[in-house]
């Protein structure tokens, strides 16, 4: 079938301040004076692996060790300090729901605002806004200001908009634990029903229980280095 993500030899470095002012006055003559020192931090070490249409892959590992860093990669979000990352096909990003939503702005405005910055037409967002509004449970509040919603109505309504597209690659990054119980059910069907749509899939989770009943293989990933990849039982264990 031919591999629709490949991830070659990439490594990704970060700038780390490692000075300790205690204000802003001594951080602020630190870099006056160019007393200001940095260390560098790689997040991914020679990171290398392919991922073949329609698979299903986990990404597991401590906090810390780069999943969120590599995942971002993968989307475009950010650019390898080396190697290279290939993707063929229609993403959709599942990494920071809400990041794009307005808190002053209505639920019905944010629908068009989050939905045009993932990428979707007015056209589509129009043909999907009742689907969207009733998979949210929002109901009333539809109309208003998101500042006025619990955090679970945010978290409902920023799921239902980003999963409401059917794409070729799915990246999502621990969002299936979002919301109370009965709609961590229901996303988790949503999840599953476009994973079994053809799409590919690239998941982190802290659930070895999702890892293990949703993955077809897993990627272990440890101090930004890979540590193991295969079938997700031995992985897990």
């Amino acid at each position: 079938m031919g591999s629709v993500i490949t991830v070659d030899h990439v490594s990704m470095k970060f700038h780390i301040n490692s000075n300790r002012a205690n204000s802003l006055k001594e951080w602020t003559v630190s870099k006056l004076t160019r007393k200001l020192r940095y260390k560098d931090f790689y997040a991914l070490k020679d990171v290398s692996f392919s991922v073949e249409k329609g698979e299903v892959i986990g990404i597991v590992g401590q906090n810390g060790s780069g999943k969120s860093t590599l995942l971002k990669i993968i989307s475009g979000i950010y650019r390898p300090t080396e190697g290279t990352c290939r993707v063929i096909g229609r993403i959709a990003p599942m990494l920071e729901l809400g990041s794009g939503l307005d808190y002053e702005m209505s639920g019905r405005d944010n629908i068009f605002l989050d939905g045009a910055i993932l990428g979707y037409s007015e056209q589509f967002l129009k043909s999907k806004y009742d689907e969207i509004v009733d998979f949210s449970e929002i109901g009333s509040f539809i109309d208003q200001p998101l500042k006025t919603y619990s955090s679970g109505m945010v978290t409902r309504l920023a799921f239902a908009i980003a999963s409401v597209v059917e794409p070729e690659i799915l990246i999502v990054d621990e969002i299936l634990s979002v919301g109370d119980e009965h709609f961590q059910i229901k996303s988790g069907e949503r999840m599953r029903k476009l994973m079994y749509g053809g799409a590919t899939v690239l998941m982190v989770s802290h659930s070895m229980e999702q890892i293990r009943t949703m993955c077809t293989r897993v990627v272990w990933v440890h101090n930004g280095e890979i540590r193991m990849i295969g079938d997700p039982h031995e992985v897990c264990d």
